[in-house]
């Protein structure tokens, strides 16, 4: 499949076919992050794959919008050694994203759930349930969380209104794009 194809067909899907992900698929997810750029190619990242299905429902529960967990067949934590990198949210970022393009290009659905700066309840931060739930090291941070695996539902691809071409500047702020 054609790259910008791949960037129109992707869409996050939150429910999965009850079909697990061979060993084989999550090994190229795997791939595709090990691949992605970090500052001073320092990979601050550690990715914790999940396909024990009692964990997952746990994860399902580490914060308000993390229910597709439930249906997922396999997630992907993606952490950073926040003491390796200042920028370790960016390059575990990256890391997460290129996930979700081979995950697509590879013929499964993804999603991304946001744990950092997230809340779990009241008293806990998502971050800490999950670190909790996972035996994650204090100096590990948990960015996401990829859900991925086969899709139930089907969704269009995005089509031009997502071009905002006035969030275009040229040259200076507010300068339109032409």
């Amino acid at each position: 499949m054609e790259f910008f194809e791949v960037l129109r067909k992707r869409r996050s899907v939150r429910r999965f076919q009850e079909r697990p992900v061979p060993r084989k698929l999550v090994e190229k997810l795997l791939e595709a992050a090990f691949l992605s750029p970090s500052s001073f190619n320092k990979r601050p990242w550690h990715f914790i794959v999940v396909d024990d299905r009692e964990k997952l429902l746990a994860l399902s529960m580490a914060k308000l919008g993390a229910s597709g967990l439930a249906t997922a067949p396999v997630a992907i934590v993606v952490t950073a050694d926040e003491s390796r990198s200042d920028v370790w949210v960016e390059d575990a970022s990256i890391a997460a994203e290129h996930i979700q393009l081979a995950a697509f290009d590879l013929g499964l659905s993804s999603f991304w759930v946001q744990i950092r700066n997230r809340m779990h309840d009241d008293k806990k931060t998502a971050e800490q349930y999950v670190r909790e739930l996972l035996g994650i090291p204090e100096n590990y941070r948990v960015l996401c969380i990829i859900g991925v695996g086969y899709p139930a539902e089907k969704k269009p691809p995005h089509g031009d209104e997502v071009f905002e071409w006035e969030k275009v500047s040229h040259n200076l702020f507010g300068e339109p794009w032409k």
